[in-house]
């Protein structure tokens, strides 16, 4: 460790009463204190220094220290060096004596002087840095014959930088130790060996090769630094006077490279005589004045600092990295020091946006934009390229573009419209193509109503994106392209764009052009006075169903929905589709679940999966209602649109078997079910008390109804039907399918192209009616068919299971049409049937005729079974089957 604590002031102050002999002492004597100048004095090469020390009075000083460094050049180096080798020259006293404190010699010994002993170096990775005991000040003008205000033995605290002496750093490279190197353990001078033993009882001496040189102010060493020579240049006398006089400075100053990043006109207007306020508003952007000088070591872990234009620099060390970012920029080398400061360098420049007076209105004039400025006057924006505190992005379209569009694509001159136009032109803040993403959103400078009075955004689209390729970048703002190069000032960057800019329309408007959204237009225009109030509405998101989606909604469910007689429900289901906020891309595609509230005063609720889909459940419907969500961005006057895949129905919505019988052209039907006492059922309601069906368990079941179109009862005579309650009942019951939650349940697991169903109707699938209680042919099963376009089937038939026996047609139908109810919890709903199921009896015959047949036939065939066993029983067995008893005569055998 190094003892870096410096000598008490006590100590010091009592040096004065101590011995001021500046003769040093000859010989050696091993019982007697051997001090730094015991060391010099018995080497014949530092003669030279013993001289300078004791015309500087400085040898008392380091008698009385005890531990202390001291570099010590060499009679060579003195020889080499012109200002010590002049004061070392007796026959040149009189030009040096003039200043009979010696200031300048004194300060540049001190620099060669510790107050502690160093340790040896061990480590060459970085150099050590070390605190001499030189505190700079500036010299005395003139010299003065008068004593100095202390001690001349005495280091002077105080000084230049802040209180603080000026460091030295030494470094171990190849094994050779160097004094005075920079901050990467370069340059500076080697040590050599005595030829006595450098260690002292007070301190160490280390011979070095030349004499160090003292950090000059920061105006010279700022100019000594190849890489500020762009800075060295355009720097005004002004300029370099305040580096030179401010004491205690801290520069942040940026490299060669940094300034590139200025347009042009930019640097030309810097390289001009007309230049010093804004390089001074340059420098104190990039310097700080405090108590103290700020070195590196106080960057770590992080600090702010104050410039003196007022600017916060905030500096952060990645110790990871081992990299300094201080505000926006890299330190690229540190600590490099001066008299009256340290200087730091940077890869780019801290200057805020407006810092340089050259306006945006000069900049788009050397463009040739000369139409578009002119415009901008006409309409009172010209505060939008005058100014020099906003930073600003302009997309400017060139005089040949707005000649080309002439006057039909921009409103009429010094209108308000135009106002509008103009100001969509202009991007609060710097946006450089390589901030700019394919499908984000940045805002302008027009102020939309519709938003209450927030800012308006505009599209940009990117194209081409290529690594290896970062200059074929296709850029376009709000559609239009950017042509040829970036311009780029401190505070305006301006894109040229192949026409002007267009500011979003109302959302209507915004929607018309896709044909994927004209039934939902359709639907919004059925009612002028509901589609003001949609364009009227500040601040909304629309979510706008593609015509699709309506088709798998069901088509009865649609047809009512799009009725002359259902506008209340159709306006609070678009109302649903519209939220209440403005909710671009990013936010909905940034939380995985969120709710929002809609302008039907219901909620929906967005959930992004992990494959980046996204859904939109309804609040309403039924179960499993859901759409995809397509961010499209469509921007208008009162935020923007998105794409859904379907459409989703609010809780408010009541869609009753009723409704639905009304768009399945079903009025007959609904008085066939009012004339048997289940109008109840239309309603969505429970069956009355007094109702027979009160008692049957009926309550908070779902249905799902089989209702024949009016054409379908053309054959009926209904006077007759309704004067028979029972024939009345069994038809109503032959067309109830009581449907079980499990069955919405499956339907949600579903894609909803089979969700908008109130049953399954697969191929074979059975279900059981209210009939069924009563008859064995109460069932009815659903055939998959292929669609009808003639007849309007709609792909399935439905009829009443088992049945035979008659024509056919009144057993089985023809589906055309369904949708599903809400209410219920969205279990059931109505299947539009071509035909009325009627039920089925089976005749005379089919009933008995079978069994009697079955069994006659089992008769006829025991009888003939039983005959045939007789038979061959009976058969003839009069025939010998053995030999005779007298045996077989000759005749017999003769015969044979």
């Amino acid at each position: 460790m190094l003892w870096s604590s410096f000598l008490p002031l006590s100590i010091l102050i009592s040096l004065p009463f101590a011995s001021t002999s500046q003769i040093p002492f000859n010989g050696s004597s091993t019982s007697r204190f051997r001090t730094i100048i015991d060391v010099l004095n018995e080497d014949p090469d530092y003669t030279s220094l013993l001289k300078l020390l004791q015309r500087a009075r400085l040898i008392p000083t380091i008698n009385r220290l005890n531990g202390s460094t001291l570099f010590a050049p060499t009679n060579d180096a003195i020889d080499r060096h012109s200002f010590w080798s002049l004061a070392a020259d007796d026959s040149r006293l009189d030009v040096w004596t003039k200043d009979n404190t010696h200031q300048r010699l004194r300060q540049e010994l001190l620099y060669h002087l510790l107050n502690y002993t160093m340790d040896p170096i061990t480590s060459e990775d970085n150099p050590e840095t070390h605190k001499t005991l030189l505190f700079p000040r500036k010299a005395y003008e003139p010299p003065s014959n008068e004593p100095p205000p202390n001690p001349p033995w005495l280091p002077e605290p105080g000084g230049t930088l802040g209180g603080e002496p000026q460091r030295l750093r030494v470094a171990s490279l190849d094994g050779d130790i160097r004094v005075g190197v920079n901050a990467y353990g370069q340059g500076g001078t080697k040590v050599v060996p005595m030829k006595t033993n450098n260690t002292a009882d007070s301190g160490v001496v280390f011979g070095i090769r030349d004499v160090l040189d003292v950090p000059p102010d920061l105006a010279t060493v700022v100019s000594q630094q190849s890489s500020l020579s762009y800075f060295s240049r355009i720097a005004t006398p002004d300029i370099l006077q305040r580096l030179n006089d401010t004491a205690g400075l801290t520069v942040f100053l940026p490299v060669d490279a940094a300034w590139d990043v200025l347009q042009p006109i930019e640097r030309k207007y810097l390289e001009s005589e007309f230049s010093t306020d804004d390089l001074t508003k340059i420098l104190e952007m990039h310097a700080v004045v405090s108590e103290g000088v700020h070195w590196s070591e106080e960057f770590e872990p992080a600090v702010n600092l104050t410039t003196i234009s007022g600017t916060t620099l905030e500096i952060v060390r990645s110790p990871e990295s081992h990299k300094t970012i201080v505000s926006t920029s890299e330190l690229i080398d540190h600590d490099i020091y001066a008299s009256n400061g340290v200087l730091h360098t940077v890869n780019s420049l801290l200057i805020p946006p407006g810092a340089l007076q050259i306006t945006p209105e000069k900049h788009l004039l050397t463009l040739n934009c000369t139409s578009f400025v002119s415009l901008l006057h006409s309409v009172d924006l010209t505060s939008l390229i005058n100014s020099t505190d906003t930073p600003y992005t302009i997309l400017a379209p060139r005089d040949d573009v707005l000649e080309l569009f002439g006057g039909d694509g921009l409103p009429e001159r010094g209108s308000g419209p135009l106002r509008k136009a103009l100001s969509y032109h202009f991007l609060p803040g710097k946006w450089y193509p390589e901030k700019l993403e394919d499908g984000m959103l940045v805002q302008t400078s027009l102020k939309e109503k519709g938003l209450n009075d927030g800012n308006q955004v505009i599209d940009v689209s990117v194209s081409g994106e290529d690594g290896k390729h970062p200059k074929e970048r296709s850029i376009s703002f709000g559609g239009a392209s950017v042509m040829g190069e970036v311009y780029d000032l401190n505070h305006t960057i301006i894109y040229l764009i192949s026409r002007p800019l267009i500011p979003p329309s109302d959302p209507l408007e915004t929607s018309l052009p896709d044909l994927d959204f004209a039934t939902f237009n359709a639907a919004v225009s059925s009612s002028p006075t509901f589609a003001r109030i949609l364009r009227a509405r500040h601040e909304a998101t629309f979510l706008i169903p593609i015509s699709d989606g309506f088709k798998r909604l069901g088509q009865l469910v649609s047809k009512h929905l799009l009725s002359a007689t259902s506008k209340a429900d159709l306006e609070n289901v678009i109302l649903h589709h519209v939220i209440d906020g403005v909710e671009y891309a990013s936010a909905l595609h940034g939380d995985s679940q969120k709710t929002y509230a809609t302008l039907e005063e219901s909620d929906i609720r967005v959930e992004r999966f992990s494959n980046g889909s996204i859904t939109v459940q309804a609040s309403g419907g039924w179960e499993g209602m859901e759409a995809k969500l397509t961010l499209r961005n469509m921007l208008t006057n009162t935020g923007v649109l998105h794409e859904l895949s379907d459409v989703l129905l609010p809780r408010s919505l009541n869609l009753t078997i009723g409704k639905l019988v009304r768009a399945a052209e079903g009025s007959t039907m609904a008085t066939v079910l009012m004339r048997a006492g289940m109008g109840w059922l239309l309603n969505g309601t429970a069956p009355p008390e007094d109702s027979e069906w009160a008692g049957k368990g009926l309550k908070g079941a779902g249905w799902t109804l089989l209702c024949p179109t009016d054409s379908a009862f053309k054959g009926f005579n209904l006077t007759r039907l309704y004067a028979d309650p029972d024939r009345l009942k069994a038809i109503v019951e032959q067309h109830l399918i009581p449907t079980a939650r499990k069955q919405a349940s499956f339907l949600a697991t579903l894609d909803p192209l089979h969700t908008n169903k109130p049953i399954m109707m697969d191929d074979s699938a059975t279900y059981t009616t209210l009939q069924s209680k009563n008859s064995a042919y109460g069932d009815v099963v659903f055939r998959q068919s292929d669609p009808d376009d003639e007849l309007g089937g709609a792909g399935y038939l439905v009829g009443i299971k088992d049945a035979r026996g008659t024509d056919g047609r009144k057993d089985w139908a023809r589906v055309l049409a369904w949708g599903r109810t809400t209410n219920f919890k969205g279990i059931g709903g109505v299947i539009q049937i071509d035909q009325v199921l009627a039920p089925y009896e089976p005749s005379w015959w089919m009933a008995y005729g079978a069994p009697i047949g079955v069994g006659a036939l089992g008769v006829v065939m025991i009888c003939l079974f039983f005959l045939g066993v007789r038979a061959f029983w009976r058969r003839d067995t009069t025939e010998a089957t053995y030999e005779p008893v007298g045996g077989f005569t000759n005749e017999d055998n003769d015969s044979e």
